[in-house]
């Protein structure tokens, strides 16, 4: 993994220890006079983030001190890797849990390097065999999921969003089927259809399926758009810029459904992803169009910048047929949700009260937050057309995140527990364990989340 490495007997590494600001102090009276003043001189204190390297009496470098935010364990030591010397380490002191430790370590560590050398690796914290393996189904889920959205869409297309299912399907043994182009006519799935028929890579869905039929049914769905256009509703130069990120929930749908068959949940597990272009040809989806979706509902098509929820009810539809216990999607759906709570808080709507609950108590716990926004009824008018069941948008641009999700709540029984998650997938800017691009938002709370669901007892 990332910056991880096997502590095995003898191996020589450099203390390393977190320590707070608030517990500085204290900490610092443990230490000697010399090193005290050396800390002092550099002005640590044990800020979020900042290391001293300590020496011993020879010159040599003896030891490592480094700030860490004590609200955010899993980010801690995010930073280290990249500005420590290069090296082994060894975790020490009880202020960090080793697992915090690791990830946060091993988060910092990632570098998306298929398109240029990266020519210095990161430092090596060194730790229990136990925790690496807690651990390397995370990472590698992380892992996976950054690199597809950071992947622009030229080498990102839906046959290799498909290609990657498939992969993941056969590490675990799951079974996938898919249907493309004109086929997607063929197995009802016109929304898919209508928005990806323009580009010259063509639309498909792909279904994975894993886990002993007696087992209650998970399902989840993600927007899998490779790249966004606009269509011809032509997006700016500014709003397209970063369109390559368009597949983030279905980056982290297959992400999430990594981790629930590297646990070995009791549950039967079903993944549906819809992946596109929304390009622009002679035969684009237009404005105004009405297509009747694959749950029979009309849609005319106020938008084609609004094209994920289209593909994605085509999916659900796909998914409620099998009759879910629960039914999760991810997409990366709406610029209202970041108008409102920014790049760093995904957006969860839910039809239940208690399962939004347990998440959001799980994102807690884990420290990887959601924000929870109402499914408010009296905003259907917003999406009422005088042509068709509803429109895809609507003249109104309040409350945008909020009608998406009541758009796909058209799609969704009432009698199924639904979570549906407006993320954004993506850093705007390096910070500690979280490099800029593509990452992952909330997936460790739902992965908490699926756990304590479905393993009690």
């Amino acid at each position: 993994m990332f910056g991880l490495s096997e502590d095995r007997r003898g191996r020589r590494a450099l203390p390393l220890t977190p320590v707070t600001r608030s517990g500085w102090n204290a900490f610092a009276k443990t230490l000697g006079a010399r090193q005290q003043r050396w800390a002092k001189a550099n002005g640590f204190a044990g800020q979020a983030g900042a290391f001293c390297m300590l020496s011993d009496a020879q010159g040599n470098n003896a030891r490592v001190l480094c700030g860490i935010d004590p609200a955010s364990p899993p980010f801690a030591l995010g930073a280290l890797p990249y500005h420590l010397p290069a090296g082994d380490y060894r975790l020490e002191g009880e202020a960090l849990s080793a697992r915090d430790a690791a990830l946060g370590w091993a988060l910092g560590s990632y570098r998306f390097a298929r398109y240029r050398e990266v020519h210095a690796g990161p430092a090596r914290l060194l730790l229990p065999r136990a925790v690496l393996d807690e651990l390397a189904p995370t990472v590698e889920a992380i892992t996976r999921l950054r690199d597809m959205v950071n992947t622009p869409a030229q080498d990102l297309g839906p046959a290799e969003i498909c290609a990657a299912v498939r992969e993941v399907a056969g590490r675990f043994g799951a079974k996938c089927r898919e249907w493309s182009g004109d086929g997607l006519l063929k197995a009802n799935f016109p929304t898919v259809h209508a928005v990806g028929r323009a580009s010259s890579r063509a639309p498909r869905v792909i279904e994975m399926r894993w886990g002993n039929p007696k087992h209650p049914l998970l399902a989840l769905v993600g927007k899998g758009v490779c790249f966004d256009s606009g269509g011809l509703d032509l997006k700016t130069a500014d709003g397209m810029r970063w369109m390559k990120k368009d597949m983030g929930g279905a980056a982290h749908a297959l992400a999430l459904a990594h981790l629930v068959m590297a646990s070995g949940l009791p549950v039967q597990l079903l993944l549906v992803i819809p992946t596109v272009d929304n390009a622009v040809a002679g035969d684009a989806l237009r404005p105004g169009d009405v297509i009747r979706t694959r749950a029979g509902i009309t849609v005319e098509v106020d938008n084609t910048d609004a094209e994920g929820r289209l593909i994605l009810c085509d999916a659900l539809a796909l998914a409620v047929e099998s009759k879910p216990d629960l039914l999760i999607d991810f997409a990366t759906l709406t610029g209202a949700a970041r108008v409102a709570l920014g790049p760093d808080l995904p957006a969860l709507f839910a039809n239940r009260d208690d399962v939004a609950g347990q998440l959001l108590a799980a994102a807690d716990a884990e420290h990887d937050p959601l924000w929870r926004l109402p499914l408010w009824q009296p905003y259907r008018v917003m999406l009422a057309s005088a042509f068709a069941d509803t429109c895809n948008t609507g003249a109104s641009r309040h409350a945008g995140a909020i009608t998406a999700a009541l758009y796909l709540q058209n799609f969704v029984p009432a009698h199924v527990p639904w979570l549906h998650v407006d993320v954004y997938a993506w850093n705007d800017a390096e910070r500690p364990g979280r490099p800029r691009g593509g990452d992952a938002q909330s997936l460790r709370a739902f992965h908490a989340f699926l756990q304590r669901r479905y393993m009690r007892g």
